[in-house]
């Protein structure tokens, strides 16, 4: 028998709160911070004030986004002067060593107050060293590893002179329709509260004043992930149930983890849009969770207000915005503009601006840019400290760990490294430019390992693999299928990598059809009718609906976006050098229309029992309501079965705990690595619960024959839910337990929880 364990939850908060209070006993305010910080507030002009609630587009560095010479020319003065005038608090989206020391020499040398500029990033996932996407590295389901990409981003990001990242985004995002899906965890709330945390521990190290410590910014506050079909910056209608159960807990998972950045997201929530919205930037936030922190605008999205139409023009949006809680504005300028003449005006009290201005600060306090405001501008780090082989090592074998190999048929999977003639068809076969995925600013496209690249490193006879793209993404090649069916003919076996652009997933980049562009099937249709073997390799920042040859395929691998040692990744698993062991953090559909779709759904008073029952219950008339793949779901190269599934006691007292185990055992050839996931179910309770939700993954290294025991330990709060105001409530009833390889697996136990006992009279 293991050692006794504390539940999982309680395990998850003691943990969280002792990282924090190690982490951030550098970054919380003495009083010499406090008096310090009030010293400088009653030295501060309403115009200084402002502008340190001001963050700008940094196009005045020679790695700013799409800068031009004689732009940063330009830019370095006209900045330089706002600057100088203490109408800048930060700049984003400009990387630097020269260039950062310049700027912020004019904050601290020239500026009348000194004080130092804030420089920030979109950091997604890498910077010059890019990883997977967030959604593909969450189906690693491996917290260490998105600690370690992350903690790894923050070293390069770092070292060119960045000091806060824009990630991670933690929306929770349950229609596939959503472009914004790839920046995430997925569809589930457990897994998304697993990986916020982990991400902001990475992301800020040891200590937010290091050198490479890089300031995490959860976003996008909240609720973004449920706009209304998968429409970005769409509106959201949600119940404070769902908001507060589904959508909160990962936001406050990543303050837990200690950041201290929280940006606004651009959609209404309920017809408030969310950076002028009171109950969610100050109820929530500030009031019931004691958020210190600032909070920043989504790119100007205060200027939206008026769009919306909540706000009568720019005056009255910077008003509304710093009243609801947005501390910082971004890029319109709004703040700058307005905000001195709103509080002369009396429209805006004093004591909001100072509020917001005092947050900001001791931000830049608890980085240590008061006493170090050249911290991370160090041009020997700059030289050193970008594409180091262990960073590089680590990019591989996080593409590596985040593939999902959805099908395997035949075993057709791994291929021999050598004795076969493979036909590589595709548009992403030599592709070195879209495997890095959305949100990767300062990749290097020449860095790119594309999958032609990385076979022919791994297999014995390059020569034995034939490239044919067949088509372009979205458009058709002269002679391209034709080209594709004689090489797939010839071959023994075909590698088909097909699947999105970057442009067809991220931000902005919604889709109401999230199958293959047309083309795409086309070639599938086509090479597949030739009868050779094919296995289909998917880049992706989505869950896809798969149809025709696509998904009959015997083989198929859910490659995502994987950075830029995709190639060697891919090699790896498909020639049997590694074995896949992602897992879905996302379910998979039959078909478009499915959307939104999820795994963790409420039952209906009629739902489908039987694939077979067509009328007058919950399901469309084309398709059942069973995921293509589920959520969970993932193979290797094993083969895994899953034994003796017990309970230590079917009775758990309310203050109690007991143990759920089962045994897994590999059945297979070759090494697996089975994450066994714990869902459970309450059969009767108000409000409703979904029918399985996650509460708990372990996983297990299993050699060929090999069994293991895997056991959770539970007590009433593993069992918990969020109510309408947050408050974490169970109740007394039946609960059904798995212990499962997916959401859809698995045969459950019941547990019974008893009521609190009553206390003697």
């Amino acid at each position: 028998m293991s050692p006794p364990r504390l539940p999982l939850r309680r395990r998850f908060l003691q943990a969280a709160a002792a990282l924090l209070a190690a982490r951030s006993a550098a970054a919380r305010p003495t009083a010499k911070d406090d008096a310090a910080i009030e010293r400088l507030l009653r030295r501060m002009t309403l115009e200084e004030k402002a502008g340190q609630l001001s963050l700008f587009f940094d196009d005045a560095r020679e790695d700013a986004v799409n800068a031009n010479p004689a732009q940063v020319e330009r830019a370095m003065a006209d900045i330089g002067a706002e600057i100088a005038a203490g109408r800048v608090g930060g700049l984003f989206n400009g990387i630097g060593v020269a260039s950062g020391w310049a700027l912020q020499r004019i904050a601290v040398e020239r500026s009348r107050l000194g004080i130092p500029l804030l420089f920030a990033a979109d950091v997604i996932h890498g910077l010059r060293t890019v990883f997977p996407v967030p959604l593909g590295e969450a189906a690693a389901f491996d917290t260490a590893l998105a600690e370690r990409t992350a903690r790894a981003a923050a070293e390069e990001a770092t070292a060119v002179g960045i000091h806060w990242t824009f990630a991670p985004m933690v929306d929770v995002a349950r229609d596939q329709r959503w472009g914004r899906v790839v920046e995430g965890a997925g569809e589930d709330t457990w897994w998304g509260q697993q990986l916020a945390a982990a991400r902001v521990r990475g992301f800020q190290g040891r200590s937010l004043r290091d050198d490479d410590s890089l300031l995490a910014t959860v976003k996008h506050f909240a609720g973004y992930g449920a706009v209304a079909g998968g429409m970005d910056y769409n509106s959201v209608e949600l119940s404070d149930a769902t908001l507060h159960d589904v959508h909160l807990p990962p936001f406050r998972a990543g303050l837990e983890a200690g950041a201290l950045a929280v940006m606004t997201a651009f959609h209404d929530l309920n017809g408030i849009p969310a950076t002028a919205h009171h109950g969610l930037l100050t109820g929530v936030l500030r009031q019931q969770w004691g958020f210190g922190g600032l909070v920043v605008s989504d790119f100007a999205s205060d200027v939206e207000l008026v769009t919306h139409g909540l706000a009568a023009d720019d005056k009255d949006a910077a008003r509304r915005a710093i009243l609801a809680g947005c501390d910082m504005s971004m890029a319109s300028a709004l703040y700058n503009r307005h905000l001195p003449a709103l509080v002369r005006e009396g429209a805006v009290p004093m004591a909001v601006l100072d509020r917001s201005v005092r947050r900001v600060l001791r931000v830049k306090q608890a980085l240590g840019l008061f006493e170090r405001p050249y911290r991370s501008l160090d041009p020997t780090r700059e030289r050193s400290a970008l594409r180091r082989p262990q960073t590089v090592a680590l990019a591989r074998e996080a593409a590596r760990r985040s593939v999902v190999l959805l099908k395997n048929e035949g075993r057709l999977l791994p291929l021999p490294a050598q004795g076969q003639r493979i036909a590589l068809i595709g548009p992403f076969a030599q592709d070195r430019v879209h495997l890095m995925g959305p949100w990767a600013l300062w990749n290097e496209p020449a860095q790119g390992v594309s999958l032609e690249d990385g076979l022919r490193a791994a297999l014995a006879d390059p020569a034995a693999l034939q490239v044919v793209p067949g088509c372009g993404i979205e458009t058709a090649l002269d002679g391209g299928i034709a080209a594709a069916v004689a090489a797939a003919r010839a071959a023994d076996v075909v590698i088909l990598s097909v699947g999105e652009s970057d442009a067809l997933s991220g931000e902005s980049a919604s889709r109401t059809d999230i199958g293959l562009p047309p083309v795409q099937q086309a070639l599938a249709e086509a090479v597949a009718a030739t009868g050779t073997p094919m296995v289909v390799v998917l880049q992706h920042g989505r869950a896809l609906a798969l149809s025709g040859a696509v998904r009959a395929a015997p083989a198929i691998l859910a490659g995502w976006y994987l950075g830029q040692q995709s190639g060697h990744a891919l090699a790896d698993l498909l020639l049997g050098q590694q074995a896949p062991s992602g897992r879905l953090p996302v379910s998979f559909p039959q078909a478009s229309g499915q959307q939104p779709y999820f795994y963790n759904h409420r039952n209906t008073g009629r739902p489908q029992e039987r694939a077979d029952e067509t009328r007058f219950r919950s399901r469309y008339l084309e398709v059942t309501n069973e995921a293509l793949y589920p959520f969970g779901h993932g193979l290797g190269y094993g083969e895994i079965v899953y034994e003796a599934l017990s309970l230590d006691t079917d009775t758990l007292a309310w203050d109690g705990r007991c143990q759920v185990r089962v045994q897994v055992r590999n059945l297979g050839p070759r090494a697996m690595r089975e994450v066994v996931q714990l869902y459970i179910h309450q059969r009767v309770a108000s409000p409703v619960r979904p029918v399985r939700e996650l509460r708990g993954v372990q996983a297990v290294e299993l050699a060929a024959g090999e069994a293991a025991s895997v056991a959770f330990t539970l007590s009433r709060h593993d069992l918990a839910h969020r109510d309408a105001q947050g408050r974490a409530r169970v109740e007394p009833g039946w609960f059904d337990l798995w212990l499962a390889p997916s959401a859809a697996a698995g045969t459950p136990v019941s547990l019974r929880l008893l009521g609190p006992t009553p206390s003697p009279r």
